[in-house]
């Protein structure tokens, strides 16, 4: 018998789910409730048992204005749905994607928009059964199951000449001195002004001490620091061998090439803590520009990053925004917000 069903954060079967497979951070029903804070949304999962196996998608559901009608996004980062079932057998996944238009549909939902995990895969045949899969180009990660001497040998010359002029410098980098945050937070904002960043990116003060008291032991700040002044830092998760850079800033000022430092120490962090990989993520966007040839230089790992885009409710969706084309759903997907 198979069956799918909405849930709760606070619902047990979330967490039975995720006892069941192998996921990250994203995944957790507490990061679906900090980030749905950040949308005015309501955090959810969609759950599909079929036999004894399991699938799990957690989702954000958002109201569409003046409409009575909601949409779904998946929280921010890399949460794409996890199963106990190994990605070759296409049929499950067919059938759980199938299973989750079906389940949206009936709840009003109208299109549902998620990114999917780079190191996690799904199989992109199953997913394209019920909705149109969208290639953004790669992502950066580092093995850190390499020794120091590899990991240092694998980093681009032009980094490793840079790393060395900021310890030159004076720079060092500190670990989890949460004294220090409300000084990165400072700096966050500042690289946001300075890359003319959206305004979804300037998260209060608030959303970062939230997310703090709600992912801790897993959320970690490390900071560069040059006589006594924060010059930037890298907030970056830990959970189950897996590490993603959440968010990395530099103040205005100099920073002495802090930035890379900041990135080599903590891959080293990781390996010492017996991490297997430290994923970087990409380009702006997903594409092959500055910042993802920037993060390239740091490690030869590349795994596609891909999106998920499904009209869960066909009728509303041509309301809302005509008829679905394929440059529609390969662009800004929903076409409305």
């Amino acid at each position: 018998m198979a069956e799918g069903a909405l849930l709760e954060p606070d619902d047990t079967a979330w967490a039975e789910a995720l006892d069941r497979t192998r996921h990250d951070i994203y995944h957790l029903p507490g990061y679906a409730r900090l980030d749905a804070r950040l949308t005015g949304g309501s955090p959810a999962a969609f759950r599909y048992d079929e036999a004894d196996h399991v699938l799990l998608l957690p989702l954000i559901l958002r109201p569409v204005p003046e409409t009575g009608l909601t949409d779904a996004i998946s929280p921010y980062g890399y949460p794409g749905p996890v199963s106990d079932v190994a990605p070759v057998n296409t049929g499950f996944w067919a059938r759980a994607a199938g299973a989750m238009v079906d389940l949206l549909s009936t709840h009003g939902v109208v299109t549902t928009f998620v990114r999917l995990h780079p190191l996690l895969p799904a199989p992109r045949v199953s997913l394209e059964t019920a909705g149109t899969v969208v290639s953004h180009g790669e992502t950066v990660s580092i093995d850190l199951t390499r020794t120091a001497e590899q990991l240092w040998a694998d980093t681009h010359r032009s980094h490793r000449n840079q790393v060395n002029k900021a310890r030159r410098a004076g720079v060092e980098v500190v670990f989890d001195d949460w004294s220090l945050f409300d000084a990165w937070i400072d700096t966050y904002h500042a690289t946001m002004h300075r890359v003319g960043a959206r305004d979804f990116y300037f998260f209060a003060r608030e959303h970062f001490h939230r997310l703090r008291d709600g992912l801790r032991p897993h959320l970690h700040l490390a900071t560069a620091v040059r006589e006594g002044e924060v010059l930037g830092g890298n907030l970056f998760f830990e959970y189950d061998g897996i590490m993603h850079t959440h968010l990395q800033s530099t103040r205005d000022a100099p920073i002495f090439h802090a930035d890379k430092l900041l990135y080599h120490e903590v891959r080293l962090w990781g390996r010492e803590r017996g991490n297997r990989v430290y994923h970087l993520g990409g380009g702006v966007g997903g594409v092959d520009d500055t910042l993802f040839r920037y993060k390239a230089a740091f490690g030869a790992g590349r795994q596609e990053f891909h999106t998920w885009r499904l009209i869960t409710d066909p009728a509303a969706y041509e309301r809302l925004a005509g008829a679905p084309t394929p440059s529609s759903l390969a662009g800004r997907f929903p076409p409305y917000r």
